[in-house]
């Protein structure tokens, strides 16, 4: 085994076809297909399945191309650090929910990190493929909540794919609404104010039990209710139709704008805003620095 089979593994698995694969990486067709067997060979797995449409990542691949991806990243902390002449290129991806601070220590590390080239990502995405992100080795962090409604479940779900979790504040239930909405002049809005105005949360596609939900009230019993995809559009309802999500309280100015603020959710309920990683898996520079950022962005 090479790291140079361990790139070719990685490649193929993103591009999802051999023929584009070896066009990226600049050699032939047979070449890579033959290096990429000798590579099945030698672990004892059949990483893709193929078919006339492309490759897929098999079950048992899945695990090995996680252990490739973090076998690259340790050879690139390596040469970074003793190798001098080494024109350094930086990757980091984290996936996360919907958080202005996540953005804001995301943004904290392109700018400390700038160079020339580089492959920052920044996934806001469903609860479900964060874990699988993470699991899978597509992403270094995942940021998202644990609560009293959801810590069984996520936990098992952790374990079962060797992720940790670490914890990195502890919030209480606010309201994002509108500077204009009939409630904004409230210090601590209740419940039962709530009731005449719609509920805004984050579709979670085929998970879309309140175990993956975005809001940590989601078994909230809410007359009216919303479902959306991206934060824009979530805030964009909140103006238009005085709608409410339930979060942090952690709200930014400068990324959202003015309109949007923030108020006190009348319940004795507390989340716990954290991050997952994989077990046992030296973090590289960038992930480091973007927990730095995190923890800065939320005090």
């Amino acid at each position: 085994m090479t790291l140079q089979q361990l790139k070719y593994l990685v490649t193929v698995a993103e591009c999802k076809n051999i023929s584009e694969a070896a066009e990226k990486l600049y050699i032939s067709q047979p070449s890579l297909s033959a290096a990429i067997h000798n590579l099945e060979e030698e672990m004892g797995v059949t990483a893709f399945a193929r078919s006339n449409k492309g490759v897929s990542v098999t079950r048992e691949g899945e695990e090995l191309l996680s252990l490739a991806r973090n076998l690259l990243e340790q050879a690139d902390i390596m040469k970074e650090r003793f190798c001098k002449n080494t024109k350094r290129e930086p990757k980091f991806c984290v996936s996360c929910q919907h958080y202005s601070f996540a953005v804001n220590a995301f943004v904290d590390v392109v700018n400390k990190f700038d160079a020339d080239k580089y492959s920052f990502i920044l996934r806001e995405t469903q609860t479900g493929e964060i874990i699988d992100d993470v699991a899978n080795g597509n992403s270094e962090l995942g940021i998202l909540y644990l609560s009293k409604q959801n810590e069984e479940v996520l936990t098992k779900l952790f374990k079962k794919n060797d992720l940790i979790f670490e914890e990195i504040f502890e919030a209480s239930p606010h309201i994002f609404i509108s500077k204009n909405h009939p409630l904004a002049n409230k210090d601590i809005i209740t419940l039962d104010e709530l009731k005449p105005y719609p509920y805004l949360v984050y579709e979670q596609g085929e998970r879309n039990s309140f175990y993956f939900s975005e809001e940590f009230l989601s078994v909230l019993d809410m007359p009216k209710n919303i479902q959306v995809r991206d934060r824009a559009t979530l805030f964009n309802l909140a103006i238009g139709l005085n709608g409410f999500t339930v979060s942090s309280g952690v709200i930014d100015k400068e990324l959202n704008g003015e309109d949007i603020i923030s108020r006190v959710l009348d319940m004795d309920v507390t989340m716990h805003i954290g991050l997952i990683k994989k077990k046992n898996i030296m973090l590289s520079r960038y992930a480091n620095s973007y927990i730095d950022a995190l923890k800065k962005n939320v005090k």
